[in-house]
C-alpha cells in the first residue's frame, strides 16, 4: 500500500466486520522521540488470545471469502521496514486495539496520505458507526468526533452530502493548523 491512510481503511474494515459501533483512530507524530504512532481501537466483538497471536500472520484469516489475511501483516511489514512494529491487543466481547509504530524519519516509512479523505469516506460509508479521530503533532492536537457532529446536526443524517462536505473541510482545516499546512 502506498500510504498509511490506506492501511487505516483496511484495519478499520476489520473493526466494522467485528460489529464495532465506536472506532477510535489516533495518529501521533512524536518527532522528539522519532516516532509516528498509529492506533486503531474498537469496541467490536474482540478476538480470542490464540487469534490475537496469529493476527499478523498473512496465512491466517477468519474471513471466509479468502484464505489469507493481508491487512495486519502488511501493516506489520511496513512498520518493521521502518524500524517499528505492530502490536495487537484484544478481549472477547470488549474490542480490539492495533498499535503500529514507525521511525518518523525513516526513509521507508510510508507517508500518512490523505487522512482527511480517509476519515470522511469512513463516516460517509458507515453512518451508523461513531468515529473519533485524534491527530497529535508538536504543534498541537486535533480531534474529530462524530458524536459531537450528531449533536450539532440534530435530525439531519451524518451522511447527508452537505454534512460530509463540511466534515472533510473541518478535518483538513484542523490538520492544517497542527501539521503546518501539509500532511506527513
Amino acid at each position: 500500500m502506498e500510504d498509511l491512510s490506506l492501511y487505516i481503511l483496511d484495519i478499520v474494515q476489520n473493526s466494522i466486520n467485528a460489529s464495532a459501533s465506536l472506532i477510535e483512530i489516533h495518529v501521533q507524530e512524536d518527532i522528539e522521540n522519532n516516532k509516528l504512532i498509529l492506533s486503531i481501537i474498537d469496541n467490536g466483538k474482540g478476538m480470542a488470545p490464540q487469534t490475537v497471536g496469529k493476527a499478523t500472520d498473512p496465512f491466517y484469516t477468519t474471513r471466509t471469502t479468502r484464505k489469507v489475511g493481508l491487512g495486519l501483516s502488511l501493516l506489520d511489514a511496513a512498520a518493521k521496514a521502518s524500524g517499528g512494529g505492530v502490536t495487537v491487543s484484544s478481549e472477547l466481547g470488549a474490542g480490539t486495539g492495533v498499535r503500529a509504530e514507525f521511525e518518523y524519519n525513516n526513509i521507508d516509512r510510508p507517508p500518512l496520505g490523505k487522512i482527511d479523505d480517509t476519515i470522511t469516506v469512513l463516516v460517509a460509508c458507515n453512518p451508523s458507526i461513531d468515529f473519533i479521530y485524534t491527530h497529535t503533532t508538536p504543534k498541537g492536537s486535533f480531534t474529530f468526533d462524530t458524536r459531537e457532529v450528531r449533536q450539532k446536526i440534530g435530525d439531519l443524517p451524518i451522511d447527508y452530502p452537505d454534512v460530509i462536505n463540511w466534515i472533510g473541510g473541518y478535518i483538513r482545516e484542523g490538520l492544517n493548523v497542527i501539521c503546518g499546512g501539509g500532511s506527513v
